[in-house]
This record gives C-alpha cells, structure tokens and sequence, in this order.
C-alpha cells in the first residue's frame, strides 16, 4: 500500500512540472497574479476584461527552421479597435537567455518596461507579440531601441484566437540552439497606440487607474510596467504568485526616479 502511495505521489509531482521534451518547453503561471507588484488594477474602460492580462501558460517549440510561441491568457481575446489580428489590448515580450552565464547578455529591459535583469538572467534575444503591423512595431524599435534592434525580434504575423497569443520566428533570427534548454520570461504588457516618447509601444502605470492607464503604480518612472510574468519554477503553484511580487518589488526617490528598480529572473525547466 505504501508503495503504491509513494508511486501516486511521484505521478503528481511530475505532472506539475513544466514539460520535458527536446525543442518544447512549457510553463505555467498562477491565476489571478495580474497585478503586477501586487497593487496594480486594470484601466476602467471595459475593453480591458479581468483576466485578459493573466498569463496562465506559455510554450516555445522549435519546428525544423521555425520557432513557435504561444502564451495562453485568462479569458477569451478581442478585438475592440479591430487590429485584423483577433487581439487589441495586449502586448507580450519574451526574452530569451540561451546559456544562463552571468555576464552574458543584456540586462536592461527595453524602453519603457523600468525592468532590468539579474546578471545570471541576462537575455541574448527578445520576441515581440504585437497586435500592431510589425512594419510599425520594427519602426518603434529603430527609434527607440538602436541599439538592441539586432536582439530584437518582430514575427512576420501574430495572431490571437481564444484565449491564445501566438507567433512564430525563423529560427536562424534566435540563433542555434534547443528551446528546451533555455531560459525564458514572458512579461505581459498592454499594447499602446500612442506611447511616450521614449516607451516602445508600452503603457505606463500610474498611481490611480484611468480609462486607458493601468493604476496601482507610481506617476514616475521607477515603477516596472509589468501586469503579469513567469516567476519561480514555472509549475503554475499558487507560491509562484508571491515570488513574482517579489520579483517585482521597486523603490522610488522622491521626484518619481527609480532608487531600486525591479529585477526579473528566468525561468528554466528543470530548475
């Protein structure tokens, strides 16, 4: 008896591992972790539906010279300002850490995120979801991030259908490798038709919700622009909720610049 609990227990402990097969790798991510730091609240307009910023699984899957991504929400996608692409509102940015050695890679986020990386999590490439044309999207990118333009990756198409964001790249573009060995986060953003000057097509936080503007944050600059993303071991366990607050925790100085600015981690299979 003992024996076949002890083999019911192993049964379940593996299901709730991410999955484990060479060039797929998927992860999960707790319901309702859709408040950034764990203040943030949606904008007021009713085109920014609970749940449609809740990343709840993501899947990256090298096929022969494509890799496909797709990050999975928490309520049906719409297309209330009829983007042709069968979503609207939300922005997704993944970036990719290929060997995981502190000191290679980026750290910075990208303009308009106020995230940066830990050393060991430093990213090598970045792939855009974007419900915007991805001529306008590559046109943001050469204006306001030059010099990561050669990091960062547009998808010819992006689609939304369900509750699913999907996109896919030629492999050539992410360089060689295996998906399944990498380091991934998936930070969820809202798509911006009108950003900031300096902001790659993100929405800013704000102290207090508004129609268009998420609330919960700071006026300033120093918090992270993240509603949702990955954290601890990607299983989807209720703890991850805290660990990504954690992960999202920022300090502002008194005119609204960052003095400690929020710091992501990957998130590894196997890890």
């Amino acid at each position: 008896m003992k024996t076949r609990l002890a083999s019911l227990t192993l049964a379940a402990s593996l299901l709730s591992l991410p999955a484990l097969a060479d060039n797929k790798v998927t992860f999960k991510d707790p319901s309702g972790d859709d408040n950034g730091p764990g203040t943030y609240k949606y904008p007021t307009d009713t085109v920014y539906k609970k749940g449609s910023f809740d990343l709840t699984e993501f899947t990256a899957e090298k096929k022969g010279n494509k890799v496909d991504f797709t990050v999975s929400l928490g309520t049906n996608l719409e297309d209330p300002w009829r983007m042709g692409t069968g979503f609207a509102t939300q922005m997704v940015f993944i970036f990719i850490d290929k060997d995981g050695k502190e000191g290679s890679g980026r750290t910075d986020g990208l303009p308009g995120l106020n995230i940066q990386f830990a050393p060991a999590s430093a990213w090598e490439k970045v792939v855009v979801l974007s419900p915007q044309a991805s001529a306008r999207v590559k046109k943001e990118v050469e204006t306001k991030a030059a010099a990561m333009k050669a990091d960062i990756v547009v998808p010819a198409r992006t689609k939304g259908a369900g509750r699913k964001i999907t996109g896919s790249v030629d492999a050539s573009l992410l360089g060689d490798g295996d998906p399944s060995q990498w380091g991934f986060q998936v930070v969820m953003q809202s798509n911006e038709g009108f950003p900031a000057g300096s902001d790659l097509l993100t929405r800013k936080v704000n102290e207090y919700e508004g129609q268009h503007r998420f609330g919960g944050g700071n006026d300033g600059e120093c918090d992270p622009h993240v509603i949702d993303a990955l954290a601890g071991s990607g299983k989807g366990e209720a703890s991850e909720m805290k660990a990504q607050h954690e992960m999202l925790k920022y300090e502002c100085a008194e005119d609204g610049s960052s003095k400690a600015k929020a710091t992501l981690t990957m998130v590894r299979q196997g890890q």
